[in-house]
């Protein structure tokens, strides 16, 4: 349990942090740690730098603009969990920060290193995939902007360059008729998610879907939209015959992981039993 050597500074800016990335191949990022520490004990991960970026006040901001909620990448969970911001403008954000670890793990992690660090059973993916979010990110060659559906690309494997920095993840402000939810069968040890689903759902006046997404982590390699349910879904009245009859058979086990926590057919059980939680409570928060 004894990580192998390595040099460490810490650094003011995201340009600083850049310049420094850019000089060390083999450097990476600290914000919270509580991923990166124990990899590199298990020495799984040994880089020749810490390069720590918690000291940059910026990019631990939350502010809302124009219907939209802007997350810094290095607000910790427990800051977006508490946010009466976020609890006003997407209180399924601030919902599922809650459900993260225990308190010492809110206290230190932060979105933005949740979602480079891209942990299939993390819970901020499904979410991000659900609620459409956009994840911008600063390079030496410039800024770009990511969608959430190009974001996870495999197993911890990300869309990020290399020597890229998160900087911000935004969100759209739920609106009225629009409603999301998160269900979630938790390692009961760690709380990561064996399997979590996200799902926002928008209806009409009548009561009919006019616009659904749904995230599913835990299952899979990556985070992944379950698009097969939400064409099943478009145009229908979301009463609970109709989701049961679009979750059924959501999941192939093939594309399942199988480890100690759940064989590949209980996943592919699980989608289908929280797709149905977190839709139904999402088409309640819609229509209410």
């Amino acid at each position: 349990m004894i990580p192998y050597a390595f040099e460490y500074t810490r650094v003011g800016s995201v340009d600083e942090a850049l310049m420094v990335l850019a000089g060390n191949d083999n450097a990476k990022l600290l914000a919270g740690g509580h991923s990166l520490i124990p990899a590199m004990k298990l020495r799984l991960n040994a880089p020749s730098m810490l390069v720590d970026i918690a000291g940059i006040s910026e990019l631990a901001q939350i502010s809302a603009t124009n219907g939209t909620l802007h997350i810094g990448a290095l607000a910790t969970h427990r800051a977006v969990e508490t946010s009466d911001l976020v609890k006003a403008r997407c209180a399924v954000l601030a919902e599922v920060a809650g459900s993260i670890g225990d308190l010492q793990v809110r206290n230190k992690g932060t979105l933005g290193g949740s979602l480079a660090h891209a942990d299939p059973a993390a819970d901020y993916p499904a979410l991000v995939l659900a609620l459409d979010a956009t994840i911008k990110v600063a390079g030496t060659s410039g800024r770009r902007v990511l969608s959430a559906d190009d974001f996870f690309v495999d197993l911890f494997t990300t869309a990020l360059e290399e020597g890229e920095i998160i900087t911000e993840v935004v969100f759209p402000a739920l609106s009225a008729g629009t409603g999301a939810a998160y269900a979630k069968f938790p390692n009961p040890a760690s709380k990561f998610a064996v399997v979590g689903v996200a799902a926002c759902v928008s209806v009409d006046a009548q009561g009919l879907c006019t616009e659904v997404r749904i995230g599913v982590t835990g299952a899979a390699a990556n985070a992944f939209r379950a698009s097969n349910v939400e064409e099943k879904l478009s145009g229908k009245r979301l009463d609970a015959s109709t989701i049961a009859t679009a979750v059924a058979g959501m999941a192939d086990p093939d594309d399942m992981l199988s480890d100690l926590s759940a064989s590949d057919e209980y996943r592919a059980h699980l989608c289908e039993v929280m797709a149905q939680r977190a839709l139904t409570a999402a088409a309640k928060r819609a229509a209410a």
